[in-house]
Parts: C-alpha cells; sequence; structure tokens
C-alpha cells in the first residue's frame, strides 16, 4: 500500500506535514480531511525521486498572465467546491491571497485555474477581490460578484462565503432532483416511441402480406393502420429529423422576445413538466433573492440579480414589474 506525504492546515491557519498510508491519493485525502485539516499538497513517497529528477530539467514555472486563455465556463460543481474551501480557508484566517494561491494551485488546468490566476494577479496589482471576480465572467457571474462585494463592504466575507457555498450546494441539490423527476417520463416517452416504431415498421408489414392472402375486405381501422405502418416505412428518417427540427425552431422563435414569452408561457402550461418548471424556477430565484437580502445587496439589485437566474420570460417579466413597482 503506497504511503503519502502531505502539507495541510488546520482550522487555525497553522501548516501540518506528515505522511498516510491509503490505497490512493484520493483516499489519502479523504482521511486527511476527517482530521480537520485542509490539504495543501499532497505527493506519493515512491514517485518523490522521480519528480524531482524532472523538475531538475525545468525552469520554475510561472503564472499565465492575465490569467491564460480557456475554452468553455466554470462548471457549477466545480465552482461550488472551490467556494466551500475558500470560505473554509477564510474561516480559518488566512489572507485572502494566500487562501486563492492554494487554492489556485491545487486546482487543474482548466478555466478555473485561468479565472484564479487572473484574480490573483488583479488582487496584487491593487484590486478588490470583487473587482478581480468581476473581471473573470467565466467563473463568478453578478450573483457572486455582488455577494463579495457585500461581505467586503459589511467586513464579514467569510461569513457570505459560507451563505455562498450553501446556496451553490443547495442548488447544485435543486437541480440534481429536477434532472431526477424529468428521467422518467422522458424515458417512459422514448421506449413507447421506439417500440411503436419497431411495430409499424418491422411487425405490422408482415401482418399485411398475411391479410392479402385472406382476399377480403378488411376494417377501415385496420386499413390506416396498415397506411400508417406503410409511411413509416418510407419515411423512418421524419423521426429523427422532427424532434431536430423542433428544438431549432423553438431556439429561433426565442431569440425573439415575444416569441420567447409564448413559447415559455406555453411551457408553464404543460402538464406535470409545467409544475416542475414552475417550481423549480421560484424555488431558484427566491432563494437567490434571500440570499443576496441577507447579504446586505441593496433590494432593486438583489431583484435584477434574481430576474436573471429565473430562465423563464414570463417570470423575467415578473420581476421586471416587481423593479418599477418598487423603484417608483
Amino acid at each position: 500500500m503506497p504511503s503519502y506525504k502531505y502539507e495541510a492546515m488546520d482550522h487555525a491557519g497553522a501548516e501540518v506535514t506528515g505522511a498516510i498510508t491509503a490505497e490512493s491519493e484520493a483516499e489519502a485525502q479523504q482521511l486527511i480531511r476527517e482530521q480537520d485539516l485542509f490539504v495543501t499538497k499532497i505527493t506519493e513517497e515512491g514517485r518523490k525521486k522521480k519528480k524531482k529528477k524532472e523538475k531538475g530539467d525545468k525552469k520554475p514555472a510561472k503564472r499565465r498572465k492575465g490569467g491564460g486563455v480557456s475554452i468553455g465556463r466554470v462548471g457549477a460543481k466545480q465552482l461550488c467546491t472551490f467556494t466551500r474551501q475558500l470560505s473554509t480557508l477564510q474561516d480559518a484566517g488566512l489572507p485572502i491571497l494566500r487562501s486563492l494561491m492554494i487554492l489556485e494551485g491545487q486546482s487543474k488546468a482548466g478555466p478555473l485555474k485561468n479565472s484564479l490566476s487572473g484574480v490573483i494577479e488583479d488582487i496584487e496589482g491593487g484590486s478588490t477581490l470583487s473587482e478581480a471576480m468581476a473581471k473573470q465572467p467565466k467563473a463568478f457571474d453578478d450573483l457572486y460578484v455582488n455577494m463579495v462585494k457585500a461581505g467586503e463592504a459589511g467586513g464579514a466575507l467569510e461569513v457570505i462565503l459560507q451563505r455562498l457555498a450553501e446556496f451553490k450546494e443547495r442548488a447544485q441539490s435543486l437541480k440534481r432532483k429536477v434532472i431526477g423527476a424529468m428521467i422518467y417520463p422522458i424515458a417512459v416517452i422514448g421506449v413507447a416511441i421506439i417500440i411503436v416504431s419497431g411495430i409499424m415498421i418491422f411487425i405490422i408489414p408482415k401482418f399485411k402480406k398475411i391479410f392479402e392472402g385472406f382476399d377480403v375486405d378488411l376494417p377501415d381501422i385496420t386499413i390506416v393502420l396498415l397506411n400508417a405502418s406503410d409511411w413509416f416505412a418510407t419515411y423512418w428518417w421524419v423521426l429523427i429529423v422532427t424532434p431536430i427540427a423542433f428544438v431549432l425552431s423553438i431556439k429561433l422563435i426565442k431569440k425573439n422576445k415575444t416569441g420567447a414569452f409564448i413559447v415559455d408561457w406555453i411551457a408553464l402550461k404543460i402538464p406535470l413538466m409545467g409544475t416542475i418548471i414552475q417550481k423549480s424556477t421560484v424555488a431558484r430565484t427566491m432563494r437567490t433573492l434571500g440570499t443576496l437580502i441577507a447579504s446586505g445587496v441593496p433590494i432593486l439589485e438583489a431583484l435584477t440579480i434574481a430576474r436573471d437566474t429565473a430562465g423563464n420570460t414570463v417570470f423575467k417579466r415578473a420581476f421586471d414589474n416587481i423593479h418599477s413597482s418598487i423603484r417608483e
């Protein structure tokens, strides 16, 4: 069983070093975390010499200016983990710059690592944390930036980060529940389409040959079914093209404000699916609004941010009306 050397920090911010035996690096990190320690570096003892030899031929890596170039946004799960870790480090009393450097060093190459490099560079240049995060929209949205700004203004950044971490975790949990609720009806509909298509294309044509041998007049409903089977066998490609064309049409319609409102209004009226969309939207926007207000963000600004998290034009219009009424 391999042995791992690690460097970690306790809740007081003191550095702790040691060695631990585990099946894998992931298990080693889990065992260290169970000791209420935050891992900053971990290496397998057997690979230490090899790594030193490789590093001897290389110059020290420099941080990429501007945070580097990356494709895509930071994943919600990855951002949730980062927020929880940053909250823990701030609660331990570490300086924000050192906390960010630790997390940036632990991150794998990708959008988050590049964004953190940019944030660190901006903070070293004299920017505040919220100002630096605002320059990295791929990682930190308006909700994140405004909550951090409120935490800086109130002198309670560690509390705000803890709330933000809890908010992100609950949002992830809600998203999983919504996806779980939608999987079953989608799976049932998909299986039903496959079964009906198989019957129409492969089974009914065999019955058609049998009926032709009887040389009798068939009932109208049977004739309709046989004609439908012929259509399916000839134009089966329509079954593939139609869903794709439908999705593309919806996207094109939603580019227009009126079209988007109509599509979203119809979506809310669909049995079962509409209820799921409505409840998930209400839960998401109200949780966002509550978190922002509790963090000290002004009500009008909080409404604007909550509106952008709705994802449904009907709800966005409702938030616009509320915003206008309060402002008046």
